[in-house]
C-alpha cells in the first residue's frame, strides 16, 4: 500500500516500516480539518482508478496509449494533479520483454528457416546433373527450349506447392501439440497471412533450385555440354577472393562493438514511449554463421582436393584394391561432398546453438527465481517481530535439510538509506546459490572468506563505490538503529568488495555484512528471513507445512511460486512450447541434412556403381566405397557442426545478455540432447549408406536398363 506510486510491484522491495495510521475517512477529515484550514496543501488526496478502456495487443502501443492518456489528464487539470501510472509502468517492462521475444524469434527461428530452405534446395537440386542430361535428350528429340522450361516450371510448382501445403499442415499439428492451438495463438488473418508467406517461400526455393538452373542452361549451355559426364572442377569465386575470412573478421568486430560498455540490444528509455532494437547486432551471429560455413567449405574442398593419399588410407580397409579409385572419385566430386558436409554442419550447429541457448535460458530463469525468493523456501518475518536466529530450530519440518538466518536492516550511507543484509559467511552458501557473477573484486568464496576473517568487512554496490569514491580498505561509517535505544548509532565498517546481486536483495544499492558483527554492534540479533534448503525437491509441500505451522506470524514463499511470478526480466516467460518445437525441428533437420542428402547423392550415382561392377568391382568394394563416403561426410559434418555450434552459442549468449537477469556466469550445455542429435544424425547417415550399399550390389544390366 505504501510503495512508490507508478512503479510495478515486482520491481521494488517491500517498503520499510513507516509511521502510518489507517483511519475511517470521516474521522480522518475531522482530525485534519484544523491543519487543512491553515495550510490546504498539507492534506493531499489520492484517487485510485481502474481503467476499462480497450488497449492494443502490442505492449509498446498499449504503453503509448496509457501514458498519453495520463499526460492528457495532467494537461486538462493544468498541472493540479500528479498521475502515478501503475499500468504504464507495468507496460513499460512488458514492451521491452515483448520486443526481446521478437529478437529471440529472429535469432533462433530465422536460422532454422534459412537452413530448411537450404535443405530444400539441396534435395531439389540433388538430381541436377541427371535433370540436365534428360533435358538435353528432350532437346535432341525436338522439344523447343520454351517447352523444356515449361516442364521444369511444372516440376518446381509441384515441389513448391506440395511441400508448402505439407509444411503448413505439419506446423498446425506442431502448434496444437505445443500450444494447444493450430494457429499458435495468432488470429485467423495472421495465420492465413503467414501460411501464404510459407507457400510463397516454398515456391521461391523450388523455383530457384529447379527452374532457374534450367533457364540458365537453356540460355547459356549447349546440348553437348549438358550431356558431358565429367566437367572441370574450378574453385568458386568467393573462395578465390577470401570472402569467408572477411565475413569472420567483420563478425568479430561487430561482436566487440556489441559487447562494449553501455550497449543495449533493446533500448527502452524510461518514460519515453518509443522503443527500439539495435538490429545491426544481428550482423555478428549472421556473419559468423555464414563465414564459418564458407570456411568449412574451403577446408573440406582443400582436404578432398589435396588429401587423396589420406583418403586412400581411409578407404583401404573398406575397399581394398579399389581404395585409390575411391579416393579419386571423392576428390573429383569434392564440390557436392563439401556442400553436403557444410549443410550437415550447419544443421548440427543450429541444433547445438539453439539447445545451448534454451538450456542457458532455463538456467537463468531458475537463477532469477532463486535470487528473488532467496532459497527453495523462504520464511520472511513481519517487521518488528524481533525473532532471533534460534527460531530456525522450529522450521525443521519434513524435507528441510538446512535453515539459514538472514538479517535485513536499513542503514544510512551518508544521507542515503540502503538495505543491509547480515549473513553467516561460512554457511550462507549451503542454503542458497552464490555465483561469482554476483560479485566483483573476488569470487563468491573469497569474499565470503573476507567477511569471516574480518568481521567488520563490508560488501557494497558498484553505485555506492562510484558515488562515495571508495577504495579497498576504506572505512565506511554506517548509521544503524540500536536495538536497545532505537536511536541511530554509527558503526564503522571497511570496504572489502563489490556485490552486484544477492538473494532477496533489491536491484539498486544494498550492503552485505557479517551478521555477528552487526548483532554485536547494534545489540540486536533479530532475523529478517530464514532461507530453507530442501534439496530442490518438495518445495510446495514444505512451504504448505510451514504455513500451517506459522499461520500469519510470517510469510512463507517457495521457489515454484516465485518462478511463475518473477517479472524482473524476460526469463519469467515460459518458453517450453517454443523450445519443444525448436529442438524437435533441429533434430529432424540434422538427421535429414545428413541422411537425405547422402541418400540422394548416392542414388544419383547408381550408373557409376553399375559401370564399376561391369569393370570388375566386387560388391564388397562397392559397399566400402559407399561407406567411405558416408564416414567422411559424418566426420566432417560432426566436427564442423561442433565448432560452429560452440562459437555461435557463445556469441548468441554474449549478444543477448540483456535477455538474462542476471547475466549467466557460464553457458549451460544440454549434453543429453546433443548426444541424441548426434546419434539421430549418425543413424540417418548409416541407414542411407546401407541402403545405397544394398542397391549397389544389384545386377549391372538391370541397373543400366532402368537408367
Amino acid at each position: 500500500m505504501f510503495q512508490k506510486v507508478g512503479a510495478p510491484p515486482p520491481s521494488q522491495p517491500a517498503a520499510p516500516p513507516d509511521n502510518v495510521i489507517l483511519l475511517p475517512q470521516a474521522l480522518f477529515a475531522r482530525l485534519t480539518a484544523p491543519v487543512a484550514a491553515v495550510d490546504p496543501a498539507a492534506v493531499t488526496t489520492q484517487i485510485h482508478i481502474a481503467r476499462d478502456a480497450p488497449l492494443p495487443a502490442d505492449p509498446a502501443a498499449a504503453y503509448t496509449a496509457v501514458t498519453s492518456a495520463a499526460r492528457n489528464l495532467e494537461a486538462r487539470t493544468s498541472g493540479a494533479v500528479v498521475v502515478g501510472d501503475n499500468l504504464g509502468a507495468a507496460l513499460d517492462a512488458a514492451r521491452k520483454d515483448a520486443l526481446y521475444a521478437q529478437v529471440l524469434f529472429l535469432f533462433l527461428g530465422v536460422p532454422g528457416a534459412v537452413l530448411a530452405a537450404l535443405l530444400t534446395a539441396a534435395v531439389a537440386g540433388a538430381g541436377a546433373d541427371r535433370r540436365r542430361r534428360e533435358q538435353a535428350l528432350l532437346r535432341t528429340r525436338g522439344l523447343r527450349p520454351r517447352q523444356v522450361a515449361a516442364l521444369a516450371g511444372a516440376e518446381a510448382a509441384v515441389v513448391g506447392v506440395g511441400g508448402g501445403l505439407l509444411g503448413v499442415g505439419i506446423a498446425a499439428l506442431a502448434g496444437r501439440a505445443a500450444f494447444k492451438s493450430a494457429s499458435f495463438g495468432a488470429s485467423t488473418a495472421s495465420t492465413l497471412a503467414w501460411s501464404g508467406v510459407a507457400l510463397l517461400l516454398g515456391l521461391t526455393v523450388a523455383g530457384t533450385a529447379v527452374l532457374l538452373p534450367t533457364v540458365r542452361d537453356l540460355r547459356l549451355g549447349t546440348v553437348t555440354a549438358a550431356r558431358r559426364e565429367v566437367g572441370r572442377a574450378r574453385s568458386p569465386r568467393w573462395m578465390r577472393f577470401g570472402v569467408d575470412f572477411a565475413l569472420l573478421a567483420v563478425s568479430l568486430l561487430v561482436l566487440r562493438a556489441a559487447s562494449g560498455n553501455q550497449y543495449a540490444l533493446v533500448l527502452a528509455p524510461e518514460g519515453v514511449p518509443s522503443i527500439s532494437v539495435s538490429y545491426w547486432a544481428f550482423l555478428g551471429p549472421c556473419l559468423l554463421w555464414l563465414g564459418a560455413a564458407l570456411l568449412l567449405w574451403r577446408l573440406a574442398h582443400l582436404a578432398l582436393a589435396h588429401g587423396r593419399r589420406l583418403l586412400t588410407l581411409l578407404a583401404r580397409p573398406l575397399t581394398g584394391t579399389l581404395a585409390g579409385t575411391t579416393a579419386a572419385s571423392m576428390s573429383r566430386r569434392r564440390r557436392p561432398l563439401a556442400r553436403a558436409i557444410v549443410l550437415l554442419a550447419l544443421a548440427l550447429s543450429f541444433a547445438a546453438s539453439t539447445a545451448v541457448f534454451n538450456a542457458t535460458y532455463r538456467q537463468q530463469a531458475e537463477v532469477d527465481a532463486r535470487l528473488s525468493n532467496g532459497a527453495d523456501v523462504t520464511v520472511t518475518q513481519s517487521p518488528g517481530a524481533g525473532v532471533g536466529p534460534s527460531a530456525a530450530a522450529s522450521l525443521h519440518v519434513a524435507g528441510v535439510r538446512h535453515v539459514e538466518p538472514l538479517q535485513h536492516r536499513f542503514a544510512y550511507v551518508g544521507a542515503d538509506l540502503q538495505d543491509l543484509y547480515g549473513v553467516r559467511p561460512a554457511t550462507i552458501a549451503t542454503a542458497t546459490s552464490l555465483q561469482d557473477a554476483y560479485f566483483a573484486g573476488g569470487t563468491a568464496r573469497s569474499l565470503m572468506a573476507r567477511l569471516t576473517a574480518r568481521p567488520d568487512a563490508l560488501l557494497v554496490s558498484e553505485e555506492t563505490v562510484k558515488d562515495f569514491r571508495l577504495a579497498p580498505g576504506d572505512t565506511v561509517n554506517l548509521r544503524l538503529q540500536d536495538g536497545r535505544t532505537h536511536a541511530l548509532r554509527t558503526v564503522p565498517f571497511h570496504y572489502a568488495g563489490i556485490v552486484k546481486e544477492f538473494p532477496t536483495a533489491p536491484k539498486d544499492s544494498f550492503l552485505v555484512a557479517n551478521a555477528d558483527y552487526v548483532a554485536r554492534s547494534t545489540g540486536d540479533d533479530s532475523v529478517g528471513a530464514f532461507l530453507l534448503d530442501t534439496g530442490g525437491a518438495h518445495q510446495s509441500t514444505t512451504a504448505a507445512a510451514l504455513r500451517r505451522r506459522l499461520g500469519t506470524a510470517a510469510t512463507v514463499t517457495d521457489l515454484t511460486q516465485t518462478r511463475s511470478a518473477v517479472g524482473s526480466s524476460l526469463t519469467s516467460v515460459d518458453l517450453a512450447g517454443l523450445t519443444r518445437i525448436e529442438l524437435g525441428f533441429a533434430v529432424l533437420l540434422a538427421a535429414a541434412s545428413g541422411g537425405i542428402v547422402l541418400a540422394l547423392g548416392l542414388a544419383e550415382r547408381r550408373r557409376t556403381f553399375a559401370l564399376a561392377t561391369v569393370l570388375g568391382a566386387r560388391p564388397r568394394q562397392l559397399r566400402g566405397l559407399v561407406l567411405t563416403e558416408a564416414v567422411v561426410l559424418t566426420a566432417g559434418g560432426l566436427a564442423g557442426g561442433a565448432l560452429i555450434g560452440w562459437s555461435l552459442s557463445k556469441m548468441l549468449v554474449k549478444v543477448l545478455t540483456g535477455v538474462f537477469d542476471p547475466p549467466p556466469a557460464t553457458i549451460a550445455v544440454p549434453w543429453a540432447y546433443l548426444l541424441l542429435t548426434a546419434l539421430a544424425t549418425i543413424a540417418a547417415l548409416t541407414g542411407a549408406a546401407l541402403n545405397a550399399a544394398r542397391h549397389s550390389s544389384r545386377p549391372p544390366v538391370e541397373e543400366l536398363r532402368e537408367l
